[in-house]
């Protein structure tokens, strides 16, 4: 690849970011997205699965070789109604953070998968 072609941006069009994590257990990471967060399993195969709530998708699958379920990164979730979606779960999860406004304006609170992945929730004011 020359300089010159890596400067042109791609003319191709991006559609959608899924991030693909490891798990621990896919049954138990399907069954806590299921009945905690209201997602449902649209895809499943050996050692892999795809969970989608509305316009949010999660693909999660188990490679050994990776060893076991570790992530730096948050998977933020933006919501129309905050509140109304912490009352839903609040009696089925632990809060890392919030419900709280967030000196940058969002209103959110963060909780952790049963593999320790932080899923932090927020509403724009």
């Amino acid at each position: 690849m020359t300089q010159e072609s890596a400067a042109k941006p791609a003319t191709a069009k991006l559609l959608a970011l899924t991030p693909m994590l490891q798990a621990s257990d896919i049954a138990r990471t399907i069954a806590w997205y299921e009945t905690v967060l209201g997602f449902r399993c649209t895809g499943q195969e050996e050692g892999w699965c795809r969970l989608e709530r509305d316009n949010i998708a999660l693909m999660f699958m188990r490679n050994a070789h990776l060893g076991e379920p570790h992530a730096t990164a948050t998977q933020y979730i933006y919501l129309d109604d905050v509140m109304a979606f912490w009352n839903a779960i609040k009696d089925r999860v632990t809060a890392e953070w919030g419900p709280e406004r967030m000196p940058y304006g969002m209103l959110e609170f963060a909780i952790k998968d049963p593999d320790g992945y932080l899923l932090s929730f927020g509403e724009c004011s």
